[in-house]
């Protein structure tokens, strides 16, 4: 199922998305498919899968601590993407990537996306390409059928969202907080003000997601509540990794619970 069929069947059912964020490798790339695995069997709508990178300029410290562990454990771009491959054969949920552009670029634009649309990969998320730079990446990742997806903040004026709005596809990644990943207590009031600012420019154009700083189903009940079209999760995932290392059954199984009461709060009360 493509990203875009996944947002229209939920549409249909009255439902937000769960896009579910791990590091790919952490702690190790076999465990790293038996999360994914978990995820998909939990409801996860997306899965989202970070690709291991020393120097994450987007993420916090829990994150930094899970590509540190990947990347102790040999992981490469090839590895994540085999991972993949391997998941999509057990199922059809769509998987994106979140890279940083000079993983990309070193193994050559081209090269590096046939090989994503051969492992079956949807799209890709590269928070450190801005959309004016983009245009080379773009014509590949279109030619290859693979989602480009571009992220805007509160900080995001109306006339550069337009311009963003023109190139994204897949889904809109709304940052929603200022800083970078990690779970939060609570959902700002810049958050809720700059869902329902970008709403009437999303609406019936491409699917708002928001993640930075989600972690609890609350959290995704008020995002959703407010007008997005998902929720996007990661530290919380990866700190239950973090906090189960040497005890892989409890890993997957808190993961596995973790994204089932996600998933539940996407869902009309």
């Amino acid at each position: 199922m493509s990203i875009k069929e996944t947002f229209s069947s939920l549409k249909k059912r009255g439902e937000g998305a769960l896009v579910a964020y791990i590091t790919g490798g952490d702690p190790t790339p076999k465990y790293t498919l038996r999360l994914v695995e978990a995820l998909q069997r939990g409801g996860a709508d997306i899965i989202e899968i970070g690709v291991p990178f020393s120097d994450p300029i987007a993420d916090g410290p829990i994150i930094q601590a899970a590509y540190c562990r990947a990347l102790d454990a040999s992981t490469t771009p090839h590895t994540i993407l085999d991972i993949v491959e391997d998941a999509k054969r057990k199922s059809d949920v769509p998987i994106v990537l979140m890279t940083y552009y000079n993983i990309v670029y070193r193994r050559g634009i081209k090269e590096f996306l046939t090989k994503a649309n051969r492992h079956k990969v949807d799209g890709l998320i590269i928070p450190d390409l801005p959309v004016e730079e983009a245009a080379d990446y773009q014509a590949a990742a279109n030619k290859e059928g693979l989602s480009t997806i571009f992220l805007a903040t509160p900080l995001t004026s109306i006339r550069r969202l337009k311009v963003i709005l023109e190139s994204t596809s897949g889904f809109l990644y709304l940052v929603s907080v200022l800083g970078t990943t990690g779970a939060r207590d609570h959902i700002a009031n810049l958050t809720t003000q700059t869902i329902m600012r970008f709403h009437s420019h999303t609406v019936n154009t491409i699917p708002l997601a928001v993640g930075f700083g989600i972690s609890q189903p609350e959290h995704v009940k008020i995002v959703i509540g407010y007008g997005a079209e998902a929720a996007i999760v990661g530290s919380a995932f990866v700190k239950k990794i973090q906090d189960n290392l040497g005890r892989p059954i409890k890993m997957v199984d808190e993961v596995l619970a973790l994204v089932q009461s996600l998933k539940a709060a996407t869902r009309p009360s």
